[in-house]
């Protein structure tokens, strides 16, 4: 779940990743330790679950990855939650699924979000996100307006562990 490639409209929606250090750019991560990414998601617990099975199913598959050991870890350490439902053991691959958001710009977005495997390198996903309905896309083409297309803006300051 590193972000190692994002256009405009996941910048403006999400974060702009370009504004994190590379090792902060991971979506489970930002999902459990940083509270603007956070309170984004309308069900939070919902999507942070998902974000466990999903990391739950890595950690099987790369039993001897030190970086997503260090996760876990660092996740395991900072968020109570993250500790509880890592030890339900759920395990789930990525899928098709809907999110909304409550995006502090654009107001309510529910977004329809498909990962696609990229054969030339089978460890890599390609994340889609489409507007479910006409308000959704509506929010998005006002939030693409809305967002600069200059440089990003300054670093934001790391989130406390919880």
């Amino acid at each position: 779940m590193d972000v190692l490639a994002w256009n405009r409209g996941a910048a403006a929606l999400l974060t702009d990743f370009g504004t994190l250090p590379p090792a902060e750019r991971n979506l489970i991560r930002l999902t459990f330790l940083d509270d603007t990414f956070r309170s984004l998601y309308a069900d939070w617990p919902r999507a942070a679950r998902e974000c466990v099975a999903v990391l739950r199913m890595e950690a099987g598959r790369r039993p001897d990855d030190r970086a997503l050991t260090a996760l876990v870890g660092e996740l395991s350490v900072n968020d109570p939650d993250f500790r509880t439902w890592w030890a339900g053991h759920q395990v789930r691959g990525p899928r098709q699924l809907t999110k909304t958001y409550h995006h502090p710009v654009a107001g309510t977005v529910t977004l329809d979000v498909q990962q696609f495997s990229v054969d030339t390198h089978p460890d890599q996903l390609l994340v889609a996100y489409t507007a479910s309905d006409s308000a959704s896309e509506e929010a998005l083409r006002f939030l693409l307006q809305w967002t600069p297309t200059g440089p990003s803006a300054p670093p934001r300051k790391r989130t406390t562990p919880r």
